[in-house]
């Protein structure tokens, strides 16, 4: 009678493993799920053609357009945003990017008018594409790690957005 109810209890503990098991797994899974269906351009992908490098983005579930790129060769999430005029860069992730804060000016955000300041940035990668010397502001009171990423650097690309997709070519014929 006892190995029986040694057995059985075995038997229970098993379940009880299998079932948590198969819990961390779900939950696992749903949120590498939701983070793709949030953030789609972790690793963009490079189309090299003849005379032009092209990266493809997916919009994001709320229709944003993100991705992982590089700013002197760190690694930062960007939101592109044709409504900014320049590459506008947090303060405190400026600060870990070592951004030199140049000339105060007064820029007009959705959170009121506030004093950014004027940097460069040496490199701005966006997958294989990579722009130099581009115009930035560090702006203070921005939340988060993301940077913006306007027209300074957008002019530079060809952009065109198609059914929840943005392509960005860069022109390698000089």
């Amino acid at each position: 009678m006892s190995e029986q109810t040694a057995g059985r209890r075995a038997g229970r503990v098993m379940l009880v493993l299998a079932w948590g098991a198969g819990l961390l797994l779900a939950t696992h899974y749903f949120g590498v799920w939701e983070e793709r269906r949030e953030h789609p351009n972790r690793q963009p992908q490079s189309l090299h053609g003849d005379g032009y490098i092209e990266v493809r983005l997916a919009s994001s579930r709320g229709g944003h357009y993100l991705l992982d790129g590089q700013i002197n060769g760190q690694v930062v999430t960007f939101l592109l945003d044709t409504g900014a005029t320049a590459v506008a860069v947090p303060a405190g992730l400026a600060e870990r990017l070592g951004l030199q804060p140049g000339a105060p000016v007064q820029v007009r955000t959705a959170n009121g008018t506030v004093t950014a300041h004027r940097t460069r940035l040496g490199t701005l990668n966006l997958g294989d594409i990579e722009l130099r010397d581009v115009a930035a502001l560090i702006t203070p009171g921005m939340e988060g790690d993301e940077v913006l990423l306007g027209m300074s650097a957008l002019r530079q690309l060809e952009f065109t957005q198609r059914d929840g997709t943005l392509v960005l070519r860069q022109s390698t014929v000089r």
